[in-house]
């Protein structure tokens, strides 16, 4: 059977996991770095869902994370598809981009330095 050719798989709807472009992840990971640096947080997580990808950044590696950094593109049109959330669960910051939402850890980094 020469010159039948077999479609490739297509996905259905949509992405099938969300992740951080590399602006994104570069942002975070200079956030993180500067935050290990200060001797603050100690480890980190990624994980890449279907509906969100979360950074987990931690201050010891054995317990809770102290933010998550969340991205969710199905809120991309309502109240943001970035949120910061803090250890207990709270969300701290909602927003459209994600230095705005940034800014509460940025501001305790610099507190930090000040020391």
């Amino acid at each position: 059977m020469t010159g039948v050719v077999t479609p490739f798989p297509i996905a259905a709807a949509g992405p099938r996991q969300t992740g951080f472009d590399r602006a994104e992840l570069s942002r975070i990971l200079d956030l993180y770095g500067r935050m290990v640096a200060a001797g603050h947080w100690r480890d980190y997580a990624i994980d890449l869902g279907r509906d969100a990808a979360v950074f987990s950044a931690f201050r010891r590696a054995a317990e809770r994370p102290e933010y998550r950094i969340e991205k969710r593109p199905a809120l991309r049109g309502r109240q943001g598809m970035w949120a910061l959330i803090g250890e207990g669960g709270a969300v701290l910051r909602r927003g459209h981009e994600l230095g705005p939402v940034l800014a509460p850890v940025e501001r305790k980094l610099m507190k930090l330095v000040e020391e």
